[in-house]
C-alpha cells in the first residue's frame, strides 16, 4: 500500500499529462488543479479500500472527463424525435431562422429597447411588440410579459385583488409543473368563486354567483385533458354578454394561444384569439412558445384601459420580457403579418408536412439505419402530437421509423440521449420509434450518423 501511495503522480505531473486538453479548452488552469487533486483523493481512497495504483495516463484521463463534465453546459440542444410537436421538456417551439437572426443582432450589442430614438429620450419596451400583437388580433391593445403564467397573475392581481372571480369548476384546472388555478387566484389576491359541476356549467350558474364583490369572470382553457360524452360548457359570447350586463371583466386564459385555423392541417379547431377578441373578451392571455410558435412569453390582448391597467401595476415590472425574448418574439409576429407562418415557423411547417414527404423521409432514414445492421428495421405508421398542453388528445398521422430486436431498448435509448448532441426517441410497445415530423431538416445528418454508430455499436 505504501509503494502504492508513493506511486502516486504529483499534481504538477498530472498537469503536463493533460496539457494538450488544457490547451484547447483555453488553459483554465485553477480548474485543472482542482480537478486533479478531487482525482487523486479518489485514488488514494481506492488505494485505501485495497486497490492498487492506476497508471499515469488513466489518471490524467479521469481529470480530462472531470475537466469536460464541468466545462460542458447543461443546457444543450437535443433532436427531437419523439413525435411530440411542442415538447414543454424539450423546450416546446423551436424559433424560426429570423428570429434567431433577430435575436443574435440586439443580443451582439446595444439596442433600443427602452429608447425613442426619434424623440431621442426614453421609450418603452411594450412598444415593441404592441403594434404587431394588435394588428394581427384585431385588439385595441396588448402586453407581453415573460409566461402566460404571469400574464394571467398579473391580470388577476390588477383587475381582482382581493375581490372575486367566477369561474367554471371544470376549468379549474392543473397544468404542467403543478400550476394550478386556485392557486394563481390566491397569489393574486383574488377570491376563487367556483360555480357548476365538473361536466356541466350554464350561464345562469354564473348568473347566481355575481355579487358586489364580483370582478372578473374567468375562462380557463383545460390544456392537457378534454371534457367528453354528457357535459356542457357557457359559450365566450354568452359569457361576455354577461359580462356586459353586470359591469364586469371577462379574462380569457386561452393557453396554446393559435392565430391559425388548426382544423385546416387535419386538427380539431383550437379557438383562435382573433375569435376571442370578436366576442369581445376584456383580456386575452396566451403563450408566446405554443402554437405561436416564438419564444416563451405570456401575451394579453384586449381593451386599451384594461391593458393600461396592467401595464401600471408594479408586478409589470417583474414579469417584464427582455431584448432577446423580444426580438423573437416580433419576428415571429412578422412572419404571420406577411403571410408566410406556415412556410417559416418551424412548428407549423412541421404541423403542415404533407404525409407523402414524411413518408419519403422516414423511407430514407430506414434504409440508412438498415444498413448499419443489428437490429430489425422497419418503416411503419404512427401518430405525431401536438403537445404543449394545446388540442389535448390530437394527433397527426405521421410515419416512423421501427427499431426492435435489439435485447435492450432503453439501453440504447439512454445511449442516444447521452450522445453530442443528444437524440431524444419514443419507447412504446418495446420498440424504439423516430419520428421525422418533430426533427428539423438541418439536423437529419447527425441524427442518421448518431444512430448508426450506437446501433453498429
Amino acid at each position: 500500500m505504501e509503494t502504492a501511495y508513493r506511486n502516486l503522480p504529483s499534481v504538477d505531473r498530472v498537469l503536463q499529462e493533460i496539457e494538450p486538453f488544457l490547451e484547447a479548452a483555453g488553459r483554465p488552469h485553477e480548474l485543472a488543479v482542482e480537478a486533479v487533486r478531487g482525482v487523486l483523493e479518489g485514488c488514494r481512497q481506492e488505494i485505501a479500500a485495497g486497490e492498487g495504483c492506476p497508471p499515469l495516463e488513466e489518471v490524467a484521463a479521469r481529470a480530462v472527463r472531470c475537466l469536460q463534465e464541468w466545462l460542458r453546459p447543461s443546457l444543450r440542444p437535443v433532436i427531437n424525435a419523439s413525435g411530440v410537436i411542442l415538447h414543454t421538456n424539450l423546450g416546446r417551439a423551436p424559433l424560426s431562422a429570423a428570429a434567431l437572426a433577430a435575436v443574435r443582432s440586439v443580443a451582439a450589442g446595444y439596442a433600443n429597447l427602452e429608447y425613442d430614438l426619434e424623440a431621442g429620450r426614453r421609450g418603452s419596451r411594450h412598444d415593441h411588440a404592441r403594434a404587431l400583437l394588435s394588428r394581427l388580433t384585431g385588439a385595441e391593445a396588448a402586453l407581453a410579459v415573460n409566461n402566460n403564467a404571469a400574464a394571467l397573475l398579473l391580470a388577476l392581481s390588477a383587475l381582482a385583488g382581493e375581490k372575486e372571480v367566477i369561474v367554471s369548476r371544470s376549468q379549474a384546472v392543473e397544468i404542467g409543473g403543478g400550476f394550478r388555478i386556485p392557486d394563481v387566484l390566491k397569489q393574486s389576491g383574488a377570491r376563487l368563486v367556483e360555480v357548476g359541476t365538473t361536466n356541466r356549467t350554464y350561464r345562469q350558474d354564473y348568473e347566481a354567483a355575481v355579487g358586489p364583490d364580483t370582478a372578473v369572470l374567468l375562462r380557463v382553457h383545460r390544456s392537457n385533458f378534454a371534457l367528453v360524452g354528457f357535459c356542457h360548457d357557457v359559450a365566450l359570447d354568452d359569457l361576455v354578454g354577461l359580462g356586459r350586463d353586470r359591469g364586469l371583466v371577462v379574462l380569457d386564459d386561452l393557453g396554446g394561444g393559435a392565430l391559425l385555423d388548426t382544423s385546416a392541417y387535419g386538427l380539431a379547431h383550437e379557438p383562435t384569439v382573433q375569435e376571442s377578441v370578436q366576442a369581445g373578451a376584456g383580456l386575452i392571455c396566451f403563450s408566446g412558445d405554443k402554437l405561436l410558435g416564438g419564444p416563451q412569453a405570456g401575451l394579453i390582448v384586449g381593451r386599451a384601459d384594461l391593458v393600461s391597467r396592467l401595464e401600471r401595476h408594479p408586478l409589470a415590472r417583474a414579469v417584464r420580457l427582455d431584448k432577446m425574448a423580444l426580438a423573437a418574439l416580433e419576428a415571429t409576429l412578422l412572419h404571420y403579418l406577411r403571410g408566410e407562418a406556415v412556410r417559416q415557423v418551424p412548428i407549423w411547417r412541421m404541423i403542415a408536412q404533407p404525409d407523402a414527404q414524411v413518408r419519403r423521409r422516414a423511407r430514407r432514414w430506414q434504409r440508412t439505419l438498415a444498413a448499419a445492421g443489428g437490429a430489425q428495421v422497419r418503416l411503419v405508421r404512427s401518430e405525431t402530437a401536438v403537445g404543449g398542453g394545446a388540442l389535448p388528445g390530437q394527433t397527426l398521422p405521421t410515419w416512423a421509423v421501427e427499431i426492435a430486436g435489439l435485447p435492450a431498448l432503453p439501453a440504447v435509448a439512454a445511449r442516444l440521449r447521452g450522445g453530442d448532441p443528444p437524440i431524444v426517441p419514443r419507447i412504446e410497445d418495446d420498440r424504439l420509434l423516430l419520428d421525422p415530423r418533430t426533427v428539423l431538416p438541418e439536423q437529419e445528418g447527425t441524427l442518421l450518423a448518431s444512430v448508426v454508430q450506437v446501433l453498429s455499436a
